[in-house]
């Protein structure tokens, strides 16, 4: 199923190996919050350290505006990950040029160096050549653990890959066997259950899983659009307006496969503390909106998740955030919990949800990469994957 080279796959004794990782994690005045993607990356990190590599780590953080900024330094995530590790983590304030040169020659084997954001440099969302070329200076081998930056085409996540051998950690390869799997070869029902607010990022999705999935529950905002692409007033709730007619083709073409909540939890306004009512799916009267799926459509849906043999799970089913309106959300993620399918959760809201909901131990694979595994859904090749060297 996984075609690329790992790091189990190449000699890395005494070699310089730089990791793209994904440590784009919150961090609040200078203190990790959620080190779950950090984690994630460990077992690559330490069985390179055992086997005798130095290892160099680049990430991003946030979204810099074109340049350096204090705010998104990757300094305190060095400081975690040495805590994590039990050794000294060196880190070097920049990712390329001298002070990343320096640090990067003064690595002995078993050295860890994490280097700063990577996109302080406008050059790596630009792929630029030179800057790939930069990175690729500073080691001998490449490595590629970063399953949440896989689907972008940047110089730290594809670009590097041209001028060293570049391989797989045991993070993407682990990602990437589980969601070909799910979408190549699942175990059957296959039952995909996605959410969130909009419909125009998970069109291409929709799609694609109408070919494979035996079933595509249906919730959030993006409900909502169908809703009102099958003729019904929604109100006040989210819609998005310019998907109406792909909405439609949508029910039409996988009216047996696409299922709609049954019933909603309304809102008088768009806040926690808001007036809220259950309603059958229908005309929803002036001044209310929709929030989220009712306790009629968790049934209905949680009877279809027992019986999946593989479950996948993007987006949220309401607004989860206001705990008047997360009881789809936790209803769906318990189903997916007690369900004996193979279940992968993909997506930070759905993560967060289950997290929250103190079932995360039940589930098979939490993806760490969002976008990343909402691509793969769609089909599409992440270019942080199809540059590493085939098997």
């Amino acid at each position: 199923m996984f075609n690329k080279k790992t790091v189990r796959d190449i000699d890395v004794k005494n070699k310089r190996v730089f990791v793209r990782v994904d440590f784009n994690v919150p961090v609040k005045e200078g203190v990790v919050g959620d080190d779950t993607r950090i984690q994630a990356a460990l077992p690559t990190i330490r069985y390179l350290l055992d086997n005798g590599a130095a290892v160099i780590l680049a990430s991003h953080l946030g979204r810099p505006k074109g340049g350096p900024d204090p705010k998104y330094s990757l300094k305190p995530v060095a400081d975690h990950l040495g805590k994590l590790l039990g050794q000294q983590v060196a880190f070097a304030e920049d990712c390329i040029g001298p002070l990343a040169e320096k640090a990067a020659k003064a690595l002995q084997p078993g050295d860890v160096l994490v280097l700063e954001n990577t996109r302080f440099h406008p050059e790596e969302e630009k792929n630029d050549e030179g800057m790939a070329k930069g990175l690729a200076a500073l080691a001998d081998v490449y490595v590629n653990d970063a399953f949440g930056s896989a689907h972008r085409a940047h110089a730290s996540t594809a670009g590097i890959a041209a001028y060293l051998p570049a391989v797989a950690g045991f993070l993407l390869e682990k990602e990437i066997k589980y969601l070909g799997q799910a979408i190549d070869d699942p175990k059957r029902p296959f039952v995909a259950i996605l959410g969130g607010a909009k419909i125009s990022d998970k069109i291409g999705v929709i799609r694609n899983l109408l070919t494979k999935a035996d079933a595509i529950l249906i919730g959030g905002g993006m409900a909502n659009t169908f809703f009102k692409a099958q003729g019904y007033p929604v109100a006040d709730s989210l819609v998005q307006d310019e998907a109406l007619d792909t909405a439609r083709e949508l029910l039409s073409g996988g009216s047996t496969k696409l299922r709609l909540p049954v019933d909603v939890v309304l809102a008088d306004k768009f806040d926690a503390e808001a007036e809220s009512k259950i309603m059958a799916t229908g005309p929803v009267a002036d001044g209310w909106r929709i929030l989220d799926i009712g306790p009629e459509t968790v049934k209905a849906y949680a009877k279809v998740i027992h019986s999946a043999g593989t479950v996948v799970w993007n987006g949220p089913m309401g607004v989860f955030e206001f705990p008047r309106f997360a009881e789809g959300t936790f209803g769906i993620a318990k189903a997916v919990a007690d369900s004996k399918a193979i279940s992968i959760i993909g997506g930070g809201e759905s993560v967060a949800a289950i997290n929250q909901s103190g079932l995360a131990d039940k589930i098979t694979h939490i993806s760490t990469g969002g976008g990343a595994s909402l691509e793969m859904l769609e089909g599409l090749v992440l270019p942080g994957v199809a540059a590493l060297l085939d098997k």
